[in-house]
């Protein structure tokens, strides 16, 4: 009876181990493009292991790809990302067709990080910069967090347990960086948490894209809360 209490024992740990080994994922970085491209870069992370777990993740990165360099209504109808990258360099195409006293040369870069990953949480940043002629171009970040358990996307509110608190020591943080940079242009009664939110290693940061919340003129605006601060009004630890 011990011998099989034993032999028991030891196969469930194999079952509980290759359980976590099932849900493990790594991230190798990837050149996607396609025969024909010449103006569109992209370089991101593709998740491996788990398949469900990694095809969750891969395919909202897709997603996220398809709508940064999505132009017209013949972008938004691409079904791949080389698709999307085809449908790009066509609309450059037409464009020096309609304009060809013009000398612009469009362009897409696209790059991507893994920048946390934990048994409980994966965060990403894709930024971009697209130029399709104008006086400049626009430049964007977007971080998705996705729950490591089942590749889903995390939505801010599922970040955080105290949306007021946490609000308030945002907005100490906030006030700080737009004094540092000498931002007067801002309402701080009428402060707002951003869209992109995002677990680093150190603290979470929080990000407002240019045109976000101000001009052109005062591009990206940044700023970390350390997690010993902002642990309290946190869903998800910090290992």
């Amino acid at each position: 009876m011990p011998q099989k209490i034993h032999s028991l024992l030891i196969f469930i740990c194999v079952i509980v181990l290759s359980c976590k080994e099932d849900k493990q994922i790594t991230f190798t970085e990837t050149n996607i493009t396609t025969e024909n491209n010449s103006i569109v870069e992209i370089n991101v992370p593709k998740a491996k292991g788990s398949e469900t777990l990694a095809n969750n993740i891969n395919s909202e990165i897709e997603n996220t790809i398809k709508d940064l360099i999505q132009f017209s209504e013949l972008s938004a109808e691409a079904l791949s990302v080389e698709e999307a990258i085809n449908n790009f360099n066509k609309e450059f195409e037409g464009f020096k067709t309609d304009f060809p006293d013009l000398q612009i040369s469009w362009e897409a870069q696209i790059d991507g990080e893994v920048v946390y990953q934990s048994e409980e949480i994966i965060s990403l940043a894709i930024t971009s910069y697209i130029f399709t002629g104008g006086a400049h171009g626009m430049s964007n970040v977007s971080f998705l967090n996705f729950n490591a358990e089942n590749g889903q996307v995390l939505s801010n509110e599922q970040l955080i347990n105290d949306v007021d608190g946490f609000k308030q020591l945002a907005q100490s943080y906030f006030n700080q960086t737009i004094v540092e940079k000498e931002h007067s242009i801002f309402d701080t009664d009428e402060f707002v948490l951003p869209y992109n939110m995002a677990y680093t290693e150190d603290g979470l940061v929080l990000l407002y894209n240019t045109y976000e919340i101000a001009p052109y003129s005062t591009g990206i605006i940044e700023f970390k809360i350390p997690f010993e601060e902002a642990a309290p009004f946190l869903v998800f630890n910090h290992f």
